[in-house]
């Protein structure tokens, strides 16, 4: 039975463990928003997020109601601060998109090899050259 691969072993000229860190190294990267528990995470506050605002939603409804009976200015007060909430928990769920799509980007890296000029010597072999420049771009001047 050990002998069984012998022959696919001569074919393809690999061992199975040589092959098998082959394909490991070849594995493509997931997402880290592909990972199972981000995704479950995400669907769980989507659903939450949802539910809020369909509460909040018949919430206003009936305080819209409540303050047009009663025709007080504190029930049309709380109506403006159910309002807001809603929205806000509305822009909470843009936003967990925004963080979603975040979450993919690929880090931008800055150049890899930087190359600066740096002098280096003494202050008065600066001057002189300095002064050898400015006399060779005066020359190209005048001609």
């Amino acid at each position: 039975m050990a002998d069984m691969f012998g022959g696919l072993e001569k074919a393809f000229g690999e061992e199975p463990s040589d092959l098998k860190k082959h394909v490991e190294s070849v594995k493509t990267e997931m997402k880290k928003s592909e990972s199972p528990d981000v995704q479950q995470d995400y669907e769980t506050s989507r659903a939450q997020l949802h539910s809020l605002v369909m509460k909040g939603q018949e919430a206003v409804d009936g305080i819209l109601d409540v303050a047009r009976a009663s025709d007080h200015p504190r029930a049309y007060e709380v109506a403006g601060q159910l309002i807001k909430h809603v929205a806000d928990t509305t822009d909470k769920l843009i936003d967990l998109q925004g963080k979603m799509k975040e979450l993919d980007k690929e880090e931008k890296k800055g150049p890899s090899t930087v190359n600066n000029a740096l002098f280096v010597g003494s202050t008065a072999e600066l001057q002189k050259l300095l002064k050898q420049q400015k006399d060779i771009n005066k020359d190209t001047e005048t001609t």
